[in-house]
């Protein structure tokens, strides 16, 4: 899959991720990652834009394992961003299938 394409759905990603739970950027890489073949260094643009829209929040939590870690959490904005993108990536992907499905019966 192409990278430009990795990048469109990265952000909905990230807060669908955030929407289930609060997460630190390693940890939120990791989960995508698991799932999806991305370089690590392009969600930490995405944080810093939805945190700059005010989507969604940061906090620092005490690590039993070296520093603190600063978690992001998803504000009620951001919750409701997160609907509007699902709408449209559903909107999205209904068209790109039904544009599949016409190419196969032609």
């Amino acid at each position: 899959m192409s990278a430009q394409l990795k990048k469109g759905v990265l952000e909905l990603c990230v807060l669908v991720l955030l929407d289930k739970q609060d997460f630190y950027g390693y940890e939120l890489i990791k989960r995508i990652t698991d799932k999806i073949e991305i370089s690590e260094g392009s969600v930490y643009p995405v944080l810093r834009r939805i945190l700059k829209q005010g989507y969604c929040t940061t906090y620092l939590r005490e690590s039993t394992e070296g520093p603190s870690r600063k978690y992001y959490h998803l504000t009620n904005e951001g919750q409701d961003y997160l609907l509007e993108l699902k709408e449209e990536y559903e909107k999205f992907t209904r068209g790109v299938d039904s544009l599949m499905k016409e190419e196969n019966n032609e």
